[in-house]
Protein backbone atom coordinates (compact mmCIF):
# COMPACT_ATOMS: atom_id res chain seq x y z
CA UNK A 1 0.00 0.00 0.00
CA UNK A 2 2.54 2.82 0.65
CA UNK A 3 4.25 1.59 -2.70
CA UNK A 4 0.83 2.45 -4.37
CA UNK A 5 0.50 5.82 -2.16
CA UNK A 6 4.00 6.87 -2.98
CA UNK A 7 3.36 6.72 -6.65
CA UNK A 8 -0.06 8.32 -6.35
CA UNK A 9 1.69 10.98 -3.96
CA UNK A 10 4.18 11.92 -6.97
CA UNK A 11 1.28 12.36 -8.76
CA UNK A 12 -0.25 14.99 -6.67
CA UNK A 13 3.26 16.78 -6.75
CA UNK A 14 3.61 16.92 -10.60
CA UNK A 15 -0.31 18.30 -10.57
CA UNK A 16 -0.46 20.72 -7.77
CA UNK A 17 3.06 22.51 -8.00
CA UNK A 18 2.17 24.34 -11.16
CA UNK A 19 -1.03 25.21 -9.30
CA UNK A 20 -0.38 25.92 -5.95
CA UNK A 21 3.61 26.16 -5.73
CA UNK A 22 6.10 23.56 -4.16
CA UNK A 23 5.65 24.34 -0.78
CA UNK A 24 2.16 24.58 -0.33
CA UNK A 25 2.34 21.12 -2.26
CA UNK A 26 4.46 19.57 0.40
CA UNK A 27 2.77 21.41 3.23
CA UNK A 28 -0.64 20.30 1.88
CA UNK A 29 0.18 16.60 2.19
CA UNK A 30 1.93 17.09 5.54
CA UNK A 31 -0.92 18.47 7.25
CA UNK A 32 -4.43 16.80 5.19
CA UNK A 33 -2.79 13.75 4.38
CA UNK A 34 -5.98 12.98 2.39
CA UNK A 35 -5.50 11.89 -1.47
CA UNK A 36 -9.20 12.70 -2.56
CA UNK A 37 -9.83 15.85 -0.86
CA UNK A 38 -6.18 17.16 -2.14
CA UNK A 39 -6.87 16.39 -6.12
CA UNK A 40 -10.32 17.82 -5.55
CA UNK A 41 -9.07 20.86 -4.46
CA UNK A 42 -5.97 21.42 -6.42
CA UNK A 43 -8.53 20.51 -9.51
CA UNK A 44 -11.23 23.54 -8.42
CA UNK A 45 -8.33 25.88 -8.38
CA UNK A 46 -6.75 24.65 -11.15
CA UNK A 47 -10.41 25.49 -13.18
CA UNK A 48 -10.06 28.78 -11.48
CA UNK A 49 -12.52 28.01 -8.65
CA UNK A 50 -12.06 29.74 -5.60
CA UNK A 51 -10.14 28.48 -2.21
CA UNK A 52 -13.59 28.56 -0.69
CA UNK A 53 -14.80 26.30 -3.63
CA UNK A 54 -11.50 24.20 -3.18
CA UNK A 55 -12.02 23.79 0.61
CA UNK A 56 -15.69 23.15 0.39
CA UNK A 57 -15.02 20.24 -2.00
CA UNK A 58 -12.36 18.57 -0.04
CA UNK A 59 -14.57 19.46 3.45
CA UNK A 60 -17.46 16.93 1.51
CA UNK A 61 -14.70 14.45 0.57
CA UNK A 62 -13.57 14.09 3.55
CA UNK A 63 -17.19 13.93 5.06
CA UNK A 64 -17.19 10.19 4.59
CA UNK A 65 -14.66 9.83 7.82
CA UNK A 66 -17.83 10.58 9.84
CA UNK A 67 -20.18 7.00 9.63
CA UNK A 68 -16.04 5.95 9.43
CA UNK A 69 -15.18 6.86 12.78
CA UNK A 70 -18.52 6.28 14.14
CA UNK A 71 -17.95 2.40 12.86
CA UNK A 72 -14.46 2.31 14.03
CA UNK A 73 -15.32 4.13 17.79
CA UNK A 74 -16.80 0.50 19.07
CA UNK A 75 -13.67 -0.91 18.42
CA UNK A 76 -11.77 1.75 20.31
CA UNK A 77 -10.14 1.72 23.94
CA UNK A 78 -8.74 4.21 26.70
CA UNK A 79 -9.17 8.06 26.86
CA UNK A 80 -10.53 10.37 24.76
CA UNK A 81 -6.90 11.61 23.34
CA UNK A 82 -5.89 8.11 22.99
CA UNK A 83 -9.07 7.27 20.85
CA UNK A 84 -8.42 10.84 18.79
CA UNK A 85 -4.89 9.62 17.95
CA UNK A 86 -6.28 6.52 16.70
CA UNK A 87 -8.93 8.07 14.32
CA UNK A 88 -5.95 10.48 12.99
CA UNK A 89 -4.76 6.95 11.36
CA UNK A 90 -8.09 6.56 10.07
CA UNK A 91 -7.70 6.09 6.14
CA UNK A 92 -9.62 4.94 3.61
CA UNK A 93 -6.87 1.58 2.85
CA UNK A 94 -5.92 0.92 6.59
CA UNK A 95 -9.88 1.46 7.83
CA UNK A 96 -11.03 -1.44 5.05
CA UNK A 97 -8.10 -3.77 5.78
CA UNK A 98 -8.58 -3.39 9.43
CA UNK A 99 -12.60 -4.42 9.08
CA UNK A 100 -12.99 -7.87 10.80
CA UNK A 101 -16.60 -8.24 10.27
CA UNK A 102 -19.51 -7.60 12.62
CA UNK A 103 -18.83 -4.22 13.21
CA UNK A 104 -15.62 -5.35 14.37
CA UNK A 105 -12.34 -3.51 13.41
CA UNK A 106 -8.48 -3.91 14.87
CA UNK A 107 -7.54 -0.66 15.59
CA UNK A 108 -3.30 -1.53 16.13
CA UNK A 109 -3.87 -2.83 12.70
CA UNK A 110 -4.93 -0.22 11.42
CA UNK A 111 -2.63 2.10 13.10
CA UNK A 112 0.40 -0.38 11.69
CA UNK A 113 -0.83 -0.11 8.12
CA UNK A 114 -1.20 3.78 7.73
CA UNK A 115 1.89 4.69 10.11
CA UNK A 116 4.00 3.59 6.13
CA UNK A 117 1.52 5.65 4.25
CA UNK A 118 1.91 9.10 5.85
CA UNK A 119 6.15 9.30 4.71
CA UNK A 120 5.19 7.46 1.20
CA UNK A 121 2.43 9.81 0.91
CA UNK A 122 4.65 13.18 1.75
CA UNK A 123 7.97 11.71 0.18
CA UNK A 124 6.02 10.98 -2.84
CA UNK A 125 4.47 14.60 -2.88
CA UNK A 126 8.03 16.05 -2.82
CA UNK A 127 9.46 13.84 -5.12
CA UNK A 128 6.63 14.92 -7.87
CA UNK A 129 7.34 18.17 -6.91
CA UNK A 130 10.90 18.13 -7.86
CA UNK A 131 10.94 16.03 -10.45
CA UNK A 132 7.50 17.65 -12.59
CA UNK A 133 9.75 19.26 -15.09
CA UNK A 134 10.57 16.36 -16.13
CA UNK A 135 8.12 13.93 -15.48
CA UNK A 136 5.29 15.67 -17.59
CA UNK A 137 1.93 14.75 -18.15
CA UNK A 138 1.32 11.99 -15.49
CA UNK A 139 -1.58 10.76 -17.76
CA UNK A 140 1.27 9.98 -20.16
CA UNK A 141 2.20 7.25 -17.69
CA UNK A 142 -1.11 6.53 -16.41
CA UNK A 143 -0.67 7.84 -12.92
CA UNK A 144 -3.81 9.26 -13.06
CA UNK A 145 -5.58 6.15 -13.07
CA UNK A 146 -3.89 4.90 -10.35
CA UNK A 147 -6.19 6.58 -7.72
CA UNK A 148 -10.12 5.43 -8.74
CA UNK A 149 -7.60 1.83 -9.41
CA UNK A 150 -7.21 1.86 -6.19
CA UNK A 151 -10.06 2.60 -5.04
CA UNK A 152 -12.05 -0.14 -6.73
CA UNK A 153 -8.82 -2.47 -5.69
CA UNK A 154 -10.13 -1.95 -2.04
CA UNK A 155 -14.16 -2.61 -3.04
CA UNK A 156 -13.47 -5.44 -4.86
CA UNK A 157 -10.67 -7.33 -3.01
CA UNK A 158 -12.38 -6.53 0.59
CA UNK A 159 -15.92 -5.29 0.69
CA UNK A 160 -17.97 -6.82 -1.96
CA UNK A 161 -17.12 -10.23 -0.41
CA UNK A 162 -19.35 -9.05 2.81
CA UNK A 163 -22.42 -10.42 1.13
CA UNK A 164 -25.14 -9.33 -1.52
CA UNK A 165 -26.11 -6.37 0.42
CA UNK A 166 -22.60 -5.17 -0.30
CA UNK A 167 -22.60 -5.68 -3.74
CA UNK A 168 -26.32 -3.66 -3.82
CA UNK A 169 -24.60 -0.84 -2.17
CA UNK A 170 -22.28 -0.62 -4.09
CA UNK A 171 -24.09 -0.92 -7.13
CA UNK A 172 -26.43 1.57 -5.47
CA UNK A 173 -23.99 4.01 -4.82
CA UNK A 174 -22.07 3.87 -8.17
CA UNK A 175 -25.41 4.36 -9.79
CA UNK A 176 -25.74 7.72 -7.42
CA UNK A 177 -22.84 8.74 -8.22
CA UNK A 178 -22.23 8.37 -12.22
CA UNK A 179 -25.58 10.02 -12.24
CA UNK A 180 -24.91 13.07 -10.16
CA UNK A 181 -21.20 13.53 -11.61
CA UNK A 182 -22.23 15.84 -14.78
CA UNK A 183 -24.31 17.64 -12.47
CA UNK A 184 -23.60 18.32 -9.03
CA UNK A 185 -20.44 20.57 -7.74
CA UNK A 186 -17.16 18.42 -7.50
CA UNK A 187 -17.56 16.58 -3.86
CA UNK A 188 -20.96 16.31 -3.87
CA UNK A 189 -21.75 13.17 -6.08
CA UNK A 190 -19.34 11.01 -3.48
CA UNK A 191 -21.57 12.28 -0.28
CA UNK A 192 -25.02 11.70 -2.28
CA UNK A 193 -23.69 8.25 -3.58
CA UNK A 194 -22.77 7.29 0.22
CA UNK A 195 -26.69 6.85 0.84
CA UNK A 196 -26.21 3.79 -0.80
CA UNK A 197 -24.91 2.36 2.48
CA UNK A 198 -28.78 2.74 4.07
CA UNK A 199 -29.44 -0.51 2.17
CA UNK A 200 -27.85 -1.80 5.05
CA UNK A 201 -30.95 -0.60 7.50
CA UNK A 202 -33.47 -2.77 5.74
CA UNK A 203 -34.78 -5.83 7.77
CA UNK A 204 -33.52 -9.37 7.08
CA UNK A 205 -29.60 -8.55 6.86
CA UNK A 206 -27.26 -11.51 6.29
CA UNK A 207 -25.48 -11.35 10.27
CA UNK A 208 -22.25 -10.53 11.90
CA UNK A 209 -19.40 -12.01 10.46
CA UNK A 210 -20.16 -13.31 7.22
CA UNK A 211 -16.48 -14.26 6.81
CA UNK A 212 -15.30 -15.66 10.02
CA UNK A 213 -11.34 -16.35 7.79
CA UNK A 214 -10.70 -12.71 7.81
CA UNK A 215 -10.25 -12.69 11.24
CA UNK A 216 -6.34 -12.90 12.26
CA UNK A 217 -5.88 -12.79 8.26
CA UNK A 218 -5.51 -8.96 7.82
CA UNK A 219 -4.55 -9.41 3.92
CA UNK A 220 -7.53 -11.88 3.23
Amino acid sequence: MAVAVAIVGVSFGVLAEPVIGSAASVVMSVFVFAGSAQFAANAVLGAGGSITAAVTAAILLNLRYVPMGIALAPSLRGDALKRGAYGQAMVDASWAMANRGGGRFDPDFMLGATLPQYPAWVLGTAAGVLAGGAIGDPADYGLDALFPAFFLFLLVNGELRSGRRAVAAAALGAGIGLALTPLAPAGVPVIVASAGALIGLLPGGEGPAEHPEIEGDPVG
